[in-house]
């Protein structure tokens, strides 16, 4: 029974309010009348006065209030609820999730809403099965119901796919499919003209809840150059406003990955996308691996960076042999200065060159070249080659493109040049006019000292205005431009010398160039050099925009890079072919997103985020018990019975006063002795009779399952494996726990953990000094390979270590005693692999029989930092089935095993210390006995 916000699970005890009106008559105290005797000696009592007045009846407002107290328990055991759960079906339900790349940036509300269903499909005994359309339809269309306890132990282990859901193929196995149930579709907001046709496919089959994104999806398309500035396009499936900022993310010098530049813009109202400009240095620019959305990341939010924005392979070509001239006066010393900054440079004969596929080809007064070596630029300039060309006398005496049109000019030239007191003569040397606002060099300043005193001129054809990049004041062409198949023909009117003009040793020079350079056309999805090749993963990116090693990836063909044909065959990441490099993301150049469209109105809509019911009940009893606590004091006053119970209560006060005065009196040894012995935690007394392993606490519920469902699995291993008999792992509180009885603590880091107290420091320091072990744990080993902390949890660590008495650290060196305490193992992997695990670094190393020695304080390492999520590894369900999926196949086997193995050795070095290490040194620790 329901009434507004409110529900009552009990609705029949509402029938006891009919009787209030009854009880409202019977609890009237109506006295009966009194006896009338004539007497006369009651003219006695004339004049009398009388100190206490009984009522004829209840006051009004006394029974009002016990009808109300009355009232207040039956609806307390009514059962209220306020905000309760809708009513679901008493069918089979299906979840249905998208699962990809859409579902990452809210994926623990998700999980947590999934969760909320599956326990009251388990409360009602529902049967329940859950698909992710991000996965490929069964080929037999059955759909397989599991008890919901079930699925609910599997939430732990799914993952967002890094690909979007395929809802055609998934709407047409459910055509096919003959049963009926209920389903509940977590949806990611993205269209992909296949939601309309699935949504019907599903209302076939029973009633269809969708639920959409708490907030919008966003999605990045790959980086590109354009006026020499770094951009990026931000989308959005619901055309909202707000900001939007992006992060260029690169290794610095040292190889550490920082963040090198930010960008940020704002999408207006109603547009679905937006461009950011990402302004950083040239030097900064080419060591740009990847950018991504710095909030709602996932792998549509996370771009990797090509050679569209990176260094240009350049060739250099010469007229004139390189012992002809000083450097001075060489036109490429001048090019190999501008170009060094942002560039690679090659300097070949010509067909050497083309064989190493430039992007450009600068040729500095080449006069002519063969008819072979013509054609093999035409080929390369078809291709998208960029063939930059500068004048000088050899250009000039040629007499190519003077007299029809050369296919590697842009111009046809006239005969002979202009210079200053030459035939065509200039009084004076010319300036730069202002560029073209919309030519490649828009933008640029012109220094207001680059002169031109010399150039080759260009025949007044019809089109010539429509090919002039950049002139001079009188506006003659300095730069002119054409395209040629998909690439492009530039000619500096000019030496790439000093010879005719000053604009080589300006600013302007190189930045000319590099505009030039960076228009060369991206070769990341080149079909013609893609296609024909097996390309391999090198690293590829998760539903989370997590760059990982790839597990169990065959070689892709060509044709499915460049057909984007994203699946777990081909996920979205770095792909390399012999010395090739391409990168395929999520999002393409001319990607858009779209909201959901054309579903049907049978389907009914629910909130991510569902406020939770709260109890009544409680707050019900409260009342009707303060309400007859004031009954109780009101009938005292009425009947005139409260002076009484002041005055009782007044003596009962001074008794009290009088104990408090002997209490004060009996000596401080006394009263140690009287006391009570001070009450003992059951977590204490539980932690020091048995073995146990513990966790500290995050307040994020899904870490601190995972961490006691990892030291499960880690204890079950000890107590199979070893003599140590673990008993369940327990979660401490650092500010309320006392950690003195805990061998060992697991600590998840996470990047929202709170500061700590200065006691909880305290406790934490004295717990590492006296033999206490922590192993920090950061999960983020893909992220933060070195613990520099530019990762969030990697700077919450750095934040929590400030007040800790750490002692100096190092990575664990191959011959630790944390590699043999029960195991021989050189490895620490968890979750994730191949990274640093750091622990106390020795005092002392000396050679001994060709043995390392390593004196490490006669007990344990007090603190082991890694970000292996090594609880993933480990955590186990109750019926001990790994709960979160490690590679594929067999290694993914291995490495869950050598995770245990881990575990094993790392919690028997905490119970033996350096015991196995001395065992190894035997002969060395008996030869400096002397014995």
């Amino acid at each position: 029974m329901t009434i507004g916000p409110i529900a009552f699970l009990v609705p029949w005890i509402l029938a006891a309010l009919v009787v209030l009106p009854v009880l409202w008559w019977l609890l009237r105290a109506i006295p009966p009348s009194p006896l009338r005797r004539v007497f006369p000696g009651v003219r006695l009592l004339l004049g009398l006065q009388q100190k206490e007045v009984m009522p004829a009846r209840t006051p009004w407002w006394l029974l009002a209030l016990r009808i109300g107290a009355l009232a207040a328990a039956i609806l307390a055991f009514a059962q209220p609820v306020l905000n309760p759960r809708e009513e679901t079906g008493s069918g089979p339900l299906l979840v249905l999730l998208d699962g990809g790349w859409g579902d990452a940036p809210d994926w623990s509300a998700r999980m947590s809403h999934v969760a909320g269903a599956l326990n009251l499909a388990r409360q009602d005994s529902r049967p329940a099965a859950l698909l992710q359309l991000s996965d490929t339809p069964p080929a037999e269309p059955v759909l397989e119901m599991r008890s919901a306890a079930d699925w609910a132990d599997r939430l732990q282990g799914l993952t967002p796919a890094p690909w979007g859901p395929d809802r055609e193929s998934w709407a047409a196995w459910f055509e096919e499919l003959d049963a009926g149930f209920e389903t509940l579709w977590l949806t990611d907001g993205v269209s992909d003209d296949g939601e309309a046709r699935l949504a019907d496919a599903l209302l076939s089959h029973g009633p269809v809840t969708v639920v959409p994104p708490a907030g919008g999806v966003r999605a990045l398309t790959p980086p590109r150059l354009e006026e020499g500035v770094l951009r990026v396009s931000a989308l959005q499936a619901e055309a909202l406003p707000g900001p939007v900022s992006v992060a260029a993310i690169g290794p610095d010098p040292n190889g550490i990955e920082r963040v090198l530049g930010r960008g940020e813009s704002e999408f207006a109202s109603g547009s679905n996308r937006v461009d950011i400009s990402i302004p950083m240095p040239v030097e900064l620019r080419n060591r740009v691996s990847r950018i991504q959305l710095e909030t709602g990341l996932s792998a549509a939010g996370v771009v990797l960076a090509d050679d569209a924005v990176r260094r240009r392979k350049v060739g250099l070509l010469s007229g004139q042999a390189s012992n002809e001239a000083q450097d001075l006066t060489d036109p490429l010393n001048y090019l190999r200065k501008a170009l060094e900054p942002f560039a690679e440079v090659v300097e070949a004969p010509l067909n050497d060159m083309l064989n190493t596929a430039p992007d450009v080809l600068i040729l500095a007064d080449v006069g002519s070249v063969s008819a072979q070596e013509e054609q093999d630029l035409l080929d390369w300039l078809g291709e998208g080659g960029v063939l930059i060309r500068f004048a000088g006398p050899r250009l000039a005496r040629s007499g190519e493109g003077q007299l029809e049109r050369d296919p590697l000019l842009p111009v046809r030239l006239r005969a002979g040049g202009r210079s200053v007191g030459g035939a065509m003569s200039w009084g004076a040397p010319r300036k730069l006019r202002p560029f073209p606002e919309d030519g490649v060099f828009a933008g640029l300043p012109i220094p207001g000292d680059v002169d031109i005193s010399a150039q080759v001129m260009a025949q007044p054809d019809p089109d010539l205005s429509q090919r002039v990049l950049a002139a001079l004041e009188d506006g003659t062409p300095l730069v002119t431009g054409r395209e040629e198949g998909d690439g492009l023909v530039v000619l500096f009117h000019v030496t790439a010398s000093a010879d005719w003009s000053n604009l080589p040793l300006s600013g302007l020079f190189v930045q000319m160039l590099e505009r030039l350079t960076q228009s060369a056309g991206s070769r990341s999805i080149d079909e013609g050099a893609v296609e024909g090749l097996t390309w391999t993963p090198a690293q590829v990116l998760d539903g989370f925009g997590r760059l990982q090693q790839p597990t169990l990836v065959a070689g892709v063909p060509g044709e499915d890079l460049i057909g984007r044909n994203l699946s777990a065959e081909v996920p979205p990441g770095i792909y390399a072919s012999g010395d090739q490099r391409v990168v395929l993301n999520v999002m393409g150049p001319d990607a858009e997103l779209a909201p959901l469209a054309g579903l049907p109105d049978g389907v009914t809509f629910a909130a991510m985020e569902q406020e939770g019911e709260t109890r009544l009940a409680p707050w019900f009893l409260a009342a009707a018990v303060l309400m007859l606590a004031i009954d109780v004091l009101a009938t005292l006053m009425v009947s005139g019975r409260f002076r009484n119970v002041l005055r009782t209560g007044r003596r009962a006060a001074a008794g009290i006063a009088v104990l408090a005065l002997l209490a004060v009196s009996v000596p401080a040894e006394a009263q140690e002795v009287l006391k009570d012995p001070a009450p003992t935690d059951p977590e204490v007394l539980y932690a020091a009779n048995e073995t146990v392993l513990a966790y500290v606490l995050t307040g994020n519920d899904r870490i601190d399952r995972i961490s006691e469902a990892g030291l499960r699995g880690l204890s079950r291993a000890l107590f199979t494996r070893t003599a140590i008999e673990p008993a369940d792992p327990v979660g401490v509180d650092l500010e309320t726990s006392e950690l003195s009885v805990l061998p060992m603590l697991y600590w998840p880091v996470t990047e929202y953990q709170p500061d700590l107290s200065d006691e909880a420091y305290v406790k934490l320091n004295d717990y590492l000094r006296y033999g206490g072990l922590i192993l920090f744990d950061t999960m983020d080993s893909d992220l933060a390979r070195n613990f520099n902390g530019e990762t969030p949890n990697g700077r919450a660590l750095q934040r929590i270590a400030l007040k800790l008495d750490i002692p100096p650290l190092a990575p664990i060196p191959e011959d630790h005693v944390l590699t043999r305490t029960f195991y021989l193992i050189q490895d620490f992997p968890g979750r994730w692999y191949n990274t640093p695990v750091w622990a106390e670094a020795a005092h002392d190393v000396s050679e001994v029989e060709g043995l390392p020695f390593r004196n490490l304080n006669d007990g344990v390492t007090p603190v082991v930092i890694g970000g292996n999520d090594w609880a993933s590894a480990w955590a186990e369900a109750e019926d001990g089935r790994p709960l979160f999926p490690i590679g594929r196949g067999t290694s993914g086997a291995r490495q869950r095993e050598m995770a245990m193995r881990f575990g094993v050795n790392l919690v028997m070095h905490v119970m033996t210390g350096n015991y196995k290490s001395d065992q190894v040194h035997v002969p060395a620790l008996l030869d400096r006995l002397g014995q």
